[in-house]
């Protein structure tokens, strides 16, 4: 491979003896990661139920190895259903190392397209709120799709610049991750479109915009918060220097070890001016180094002090605005079927469409929404229709009318492809009306019974490609 001079210069500087077992690795084929959806099914329940063989990734407890060159894990019904995302190993690593604990308010700045997102998502186990971010709005898309896949109803996705959201929530999150837009030396073995577009716009050109990322997310974060930075680069510039541009304009802030493995290598606080040597708490990933690409993070907590608190929480909160509000009648007939005890104070309604709001937001009027808490669906003449995201955030268990499909009955890709489905043979379906439809007991999405037919309502942009 053809890497430009410059970069080979810089990283000669860094590695020292480990050069030639850096550029060794270009000749290693890719690892492919697949990370289980905890909130979904625990790691032990979904081995037992794998399709194919995986290898753990040893530093992400729910993070495993396959095979991507004779297994398509994103053609299986079980990834319709939500129970893991296929993400590059050493990408899982930042979302595993920030201590996100449920009924945390937790902020993923930079989120598309959701790697990191639902993983924060899954910790808070529905609980508390997740608010994921991109500016690119076409991105916001998937991020949108894959929160929902994951069945994470507690959360709001924006696309807004990182400036406008600290004016909204100052002080405000428990935790933050942000994994920066960098120049991505840390995929050029990976993806080699990443070298061209590195000469386009390289370290010095992303570091401006890193600093003001990480400068903005520290004035969102709590006295006592967490903040994690990451990249997949190796400049200086864009890892250990920006910390310590943080560090020199927030001193509030100081840098906190990150849960070890063997693979890690320690941050370099020689390649910074003041050669703070907390900095060697960071850590950097070098791919002759473990099985995975080249990252970089950094964890950093907020301290207390009597100032900060006292200018805290300034926000002006909605909750309570729907005090005294009922549920429409439609949507308490339907969740008559459901275990689920809603808040009608947290519901939002906008024209047709029903929201069940995270608790405890502060006033967003003019923020850029793509969506604003769990859509449960929409209110016709006389009914109830409900939405993907809510089948996707129900438990089997949590829902009474159940259409059950084991994995090899043919009808699961039929329903996953949006056709009808002849369900005469299961004795127990009699009553008409709204039935979740599983695939071993893991929810797909929603159909409507009527003369042992059920009708498809499986999201038409979500259906299976041939």
């Amino acid at each position: 491979m053809n890497l430009p001079k410059a970069f080979e210069e810089k990283m000669k500087g860094l590695l020292g003896d480990e050069y030639d077992a850096y550029l060794e690795c270009f000749d290693e084929p890719r690892h492919y990661g697949l990370r289980v959806n905890t909130n979904k099914i625990s790691v032990e329940q979904f081995l037992n139920i794998a399709p194919w063989p995986l290898e753990p990734i040893p530093w992400i407890s729910n993070g495993f190895y396959y095979d991507g060159e004779t297994v398509q894990p994103a053609k299986h019904p079980y990834y319709f259903a939500g129970l893991y995302y296929l993400q590059e190993p050493s990408a899982m690593t930042p979302a595993s190392r920030l201590p996100v604990e449920p009924g945390e308010r937790v902020l993923d700045v930079c989120a598309a397209p959701g790697g990191k997102a639902t993983e924060l998502g899954a910790k808070l186990k529905g609980d508390g709120v997740l608010i994921a971010n991109d500016i690119s709005n076409s991105r916001a898309k998937g991020l949108l799709k894959n929160l929902e896949l994951f069945g994470i109803g507690n959360m709001l996705v924006l696309s807004e610049e990182p400036g406008k959201l600290a004016e909204y929530f100052p002080e405000y999150f428990d935790k933050i991750l942000i994994d920066a837009p960098c120049s991505g030396e840390g995929m050029f073995r990976k993806d080699k479109k990443m070298v061209k577009a590195w000469e386009e716009h390289g370290p010095e050109f992303f570091s401006k915009l890193q600093r003001s990322i990480i400068t903005q997310a520290a004035a969102m974060l709590k006295p006592g918060g967490m903040l994690l930075y990451s990249t997949c680069t190796f400049d200086a510039s864009e890892n250990e220097q920006t910390i310590e541009y943080l560090i020199s304009h927030y001193p509030e802030f100081a840098v906190c070890p990150i849960e070890p493995y063997d693979g890690f290598v320690q941050g370099m606080p020689e390649v910074t001016e003041g050669g703070n040597p907390g900095l060697a708490e960071t850590v950097r990933i070098f791919p002759h180094r473990m099985k995975g690409e080249g990252h970089y993070l950094a964890l950093l907590k907020k301290a207390h002090s009597p100032e900060l608190e006292e200018n805290g929480n300034r926000q002006k909160c909605m909750s309570g605005q729907g005090k005294g509000r009922k549920l429409p009648e439609e949507l308490a007939e339907f969740l008559q079927d459901t275990s689920w005890e809603l808040d009608p104070s947290r519901l939002d309604i906008h024209g047709e469409r029903l929201y069940y709001m995270p608790d405890g937001l502060p006033e967003l009027r003019g923020v850029r929404f793509l969506r604003s808490g769990l859509l449960l669906g929409e209110l016709k003449k006389n009914r109830f229709e409900p939405s993907q995201a809510l089948a996707m955030c129900l438990k089997k268990q949590e829902y009474q009318k159940i259409l059950d499909f084991p994995l090899a009955d043919d009808r699961v890709i039929k329903y996953l492809k949006g056709d009808t489905l002849d369900v005469e043979d299961m004795t127990a379906v009699k009553e008409k009306g709204w039935y979740l439809v599983c695939v071993d007991g893991y929810p797909l999405g929603f159909g409507k019974l009527a003369n042992q037919t059920l009708k498809n309502k499986y999201l038409p942009g979500w259906r299976w490609m041939s």
